[in-house]
């Protein structure tokens, strides 16, 4: 990967912490709302973590979230490690698409429109629209325990494909993504990216997926990623190349995707165990990445627990909801957009207000316009 042009030290200049001086001001603001300390619980929490990625206060209300899925198939789930047959994740999308999934009928009952993009799904891709298809890098991912899910090129050109998305969704408009993922092998793929990155063996990250597998295929999915794991080590210096080695187009792109979100100030709430994995690669990119995500909620793969806990992150919810696409990530969105509201619309005392709540960075410049004045990295 030495020839690529993808520089990933960048992001590490590029990505800055949400706006901390803003983040106690809103604490202050609460505090003189009359309510007793810690009355409303993580909403505060969530209302000041907001006011900060806008770089506003009071913090705007969310009035455009949006769901981006990235989807694709992995080679490795030819070894029947998943609940679902090889190469089928084509029929999530369009199901998602229909409108039928968990997912979108969340979507659709909280007014959330709905991205997919395809990365590698295994079909032809004139099944779908070229909206869909036009980031697609190849036809499903190779079987990552004895080969690399991706060639060098391809993992570049996902990466940026990720970034693509996130500069369109910033350009936009959207003021919170929730990030979702339809695959068949994803799972397995997330889990030996978690193993190699946080340095434990494959029986301690291997899960049941989506579709609560049983002993055999939870063996063939453990011993999976162990093989994995013993290619995925060697790459732990490059995260491209890590990438590359174990994670497919999708997770490659997500990858880039949450990257490029945190440059452009886009607040993001993860999903599941695919989307801890490539926030985990993300970390490891650039340190000050996670402060732009919030985790929407637990299920019970091992592997995303120890992701989460690596990063510091507390999920919102605790459904032991499993089925991908976004769904748990979208049950916590009411959440989020309730402590905007609430810490947007609740009156201070009139004779404690402070004088110049005027949203204004520390450096007189408003934060909508320092946020779309923010340097990037150029995608294309």
């Amino acid at each position: 990967m030495t020839d690529r042009t993808l520089d990933l030290d960048d992001f590490s200049d590029l990505i800055e912490r949400p706006h901390g001086g803003l983040r106690r001001d809103a604490e202050e603001r609460r505090a003189r709302t009359g309510l007793p300390p810690e009355a409303l619980g993580r909403l505060d929490e969530l209302g000041e973590w907001l006011t900060a990625a806008q770089g506003r206060l009071p913090v705007a209300p969310v009035r455009q979230p949006r769901l981006v899925v990235f989807a694709g198939d992995h080679g490795v789930a030819s070894l029947e490690v998943s609940a679902r047959p090889a190469g089928t994740a084509h029929t999530l999308v369009r199901e998602t698409l229909e409108g039928t999934t968990p997912a979108a009928i969340l979507a659709r009952r909280l007014q959330v429109p709905v991205r997919v993009v395809d990365m590698g799904l295994d079909c032809d891709p004139s099944e779908f629209p070229d909206e869909l298809t036009r980031h697609r890098v190849r036809r499903s991912s190779g079987r990552l325990d004895r080969e690399d899910s991706l060639t060098a090129e391809e993992a570049e050109a996902a990466f940026r494909a990720g970034m693509a998305v996130a500069d369109e969704e910033a350009d936009a408009g959207t003021d919170l993504v929730v990030l979702g993922d339809l695959s068949v092998g994803g799972t397995t793929a997330a889990g030996t990216l978690i193993a190699a990155l946080c340095g434990t063996d494959a029986s301690v990250v291997t899960g049941r997926g989506g579709g609560e597998i049983d002993d055999l295929t939870w063996m063939r999915k453990c011993a999976a990623i162990r093989d994995g794991l013993r290619r995925a080590r060697a790459a732990l210096g490059d995260q491209l190349e890590l990438l590359a080695a174990v994670g497919g187009a999708d997770l490659t792109a997500a990858t880039g995707f949450l990257l490029q979100s945190a440059v452009r100030r886009t607040p993001v709430i993860l999903d599941g165990v695919v989307s801890a994995a490539c926030a985990l690669v993300a970390q490891r990119v650039a340190f000050r990445a996670p402060d732009w995500w919030v985790a929407g909620h637990a299920g019970s793969e091992p592997a995303q627990a120890k992701a989460l806990d690596r990063m510091s992150l507390d999920p919102l919810l605790e459904q032991r909801v499993e089925v991908g696409g976004g769904t748990g990530a979208l049950l916590a969105l009411p959440l989020v957009q309730a402590a905007a509201e609430l810490a947007a619309e609740l009156p201070v005392r009139e004779d404690e207000a402070a004088d110049g709540e005027s949203g204004e960075d520390e450096d007189g410049s408003g934060g909508e316009d320092g946020a779309a004045n923010s340097p990037a990295l150029d995608a294309t």
